[in-house]
């Protein structure tokens, strides 16, 4: 394979029902980056009917170019239709590098459209850098259960594809000055390519939480005894104008539902501010809140590791500690 024929960082621009997705803005805050170290533009790749109006946002976020396929069969995420037209894509443009966020289309996507690129991915990426000796991407992603972090590399093989987590990358301000290149792509697509088809879309009942744009989390843990404890927990949230988070031992415990849960195998979060309630501080735990700007630990244990991490440690009885919280903040909004 000529290498050389590679160039430009791809950032695939998730978007939904006319929104382009938070986890994108951070890619494009990093592809910018990488882009810079190995002298090349940052790109957008957008899908979708009718979506060409949100090309102006990924420029004023950052990207340099953006290729927008719009076609009807786009309208709603398909498998094998997206799979297809960012192969085809790939094909024509030939990308040095291809990043995803690690959604649930991410990670259903990339995968296959590296089996058919003929090229490696490496998948929930938490950091990402360029070898300054040869350009190619170094990806970082946790392993053996978030207790050492390996580097994983594409060396024979073009694009070099990664699957990156939401919530670890810093997303840059919005530019209105910027200016950038439109590309509309031709989309050669037929009903016969999709072997499914959307009929209807059900969204859930139950409240969902969105941990990843939250500027305050308020997280449970196996301290808090019993699921009633999460009403202590979410008087405090609510007060701070938060909202409630969870290790994976109360979310196992049936305590809350998954969508609460922060960590490697749950959702990784950078809030403002970080209060973990009753958390030991397991290295999966860790993982997927240590980037938080402030962190607030509250555990009986004083030796217990969330402390080292912790900017601030209140060694005690959540059950005493957090209400007195709720009651200071109840008055006020503290981000």
């Amino acid at each position: 394979m000529d290498l050389s024929q590679y160039k430009n960082v791809w950032i695939f621009a998730e978007q939904r029902q006319g929104v382009i997705t938070p986890v994108v803005k951070e890619l494009l805050g990093e592809g910018r980056k990488l882009a810079k170290d190995i002298g090349t533009d940052v790109c957008a790749v957008l899908l979708g009917k009718d979506v060409g109006c949100l090309a102006r946002e990924l420029i004023r976020y950052g990207a340099d170019k953006v290729y927008v396929a719009d076609h009807p069969l786009l309208e709603n995420f398909t498998t094998d239709a997206y799979t297809k037209v960012i192969t085809d894509a790939i094909g024509t443009y030939r990308p040095e590098i291809v990043l995803y966020g690690a959604t649930h289309i991410g990670r259903d996507l990339a995968p296959r459209i590296a089996a058919k690129a003929n090229t490696g991915l490496t998948a929930d990426c938490t950091g990402l850098s360029i070898d300054p000796q040869d350009k190619k991407i170094m990806q970082t992603r946790p392993a053996f259960g978030g207790n050492l972090m390996a580097t994983i590399i594409c060396p024979e093989h073009r694009p070099q594809m990664s699957t990156v987590r939401p919530g670890v990358m810093q997303k840059l301000e919005p530019d209105d000055s910027r200016q950038g290149e439109i590309i509309n792509v031709d989309v050669k697509l037929e009903a016969s390519d999709i072997r499914t088809q959307v009929l209807e879309i059900v969204k859930s009942a139950k409240e969902m939480v969105s941990l990843t744009d939250a500027d305050v989390i308020v997280s449970g843990g196996r301290g808090l005894g019993n699921a009633e404890g999460f009403a202590v927990i979410k008087k405090l949230a609510d007060a701070m104008g938060g909202v409630v988070g969870a290790s994976r031992a109360a979310v196992d415990a049936g305590w809350i539902d998954h969508s609460h849960q922060v960590g490697q195998t749950g959702t990784t979060v950078k809030p403002k501010l970080y209060v973990a309630c009753g958390i030991s501080g397991a290295i999966q735990h860790l993982a997927g809140m240590q980037s938080s700007d402030i962190i607030i630990a509250i555990n009986k244990n004083s030796r217990a590791p969330i402390f080292e991490v912790a900017d601030y440690g209140l060694v005690g009885d959540l059950y005493e500690i957090v209400p007195m919280m709720a009651e200071a903040f109840a008055d006020e909004k503290i981000i």
